[in-house]
């Protein structure tokens, strides 16, 4: 395999260190989980190492992770909104819409809003995050200060630690709301 580029595996090196010291291993100890070299995982962790994918993965599974726990994800507290796209005639199809990392708690929740209603979300507790999957209907939905109109099939995701509101239109709405905050413990 090749080796990922240089940029990312210098923004990887300081996360899989925090990640193996969360779980009390040492280098050597996790080196040897992953069969690789302790050198080499030094480097790695230093940033000055540029690890193919097959090493990052053997790295992520000695620490119990998925390997994109390990990539930093740029848009983790802001706001994402996501399309809705065709799915290929006879073809089976999956689109990753959001990553949640691990140390997270979260509650799934159906939303069902009859036509011309808003509802105020009252702000979470911080660090919240509000994922949105549009079933039917169409909503004006986020934060106060930069709402979205989604439709069936959009996505959107948002700080729900900030105020928020959905508001329907001419008709109803159903919306899948996945509420994720971080962990108390």
């Amino acid at each position: 395999m090749d080796p990922v580029n240089e940029r990312v595996g210098a923004a990887i090196g300081p996360e899989l260190k925090r990640r193996r010291e969360q779980r009390g291993l040492s280098a050597a100890e996790l080196a040897r989980r992953a069969g690789i070299g302790k050198a080499s995982l030094s480097s790695i962790e230093a940033g000055r190492g540029n690890p193919t994918i097959d090493t990052l993965a053997a790295l992520a599974a000695a620490l119990h992770l998925p390997l994109t726990d390990l990539f930093d994800d740029p848009v983790a507290s802001g706001t994402v909104h996501r399309l809705s796209t065709a799915q290929p005639d006879g073809e089976i199809s999956r689109e990753l819409l959001r990553r949640v990392s691990v140390g997270h708690s979260t509650e799934i929740w159906r939303l069902r809003m009859p036509a011309h209603t808003r509802m105020d979300g009252i702000p979470h507790a911080s660090g919240t995050t509000e994922h949105l999957l549009v079933a039917s209907g169409q909503v004006l939905a986020g934060l106060l200060s930069e709402p979205v109109t989604i439709k069936t099939g959009d996505f959107l995701s948002f700080p729900g630690d900030l105020p928020h509101r959905y508001e329907t239109f001419d008709s109803e709405a159903d919306v899948t709301v996945f509420l994720v905050s971080p962990s108390l413990t």
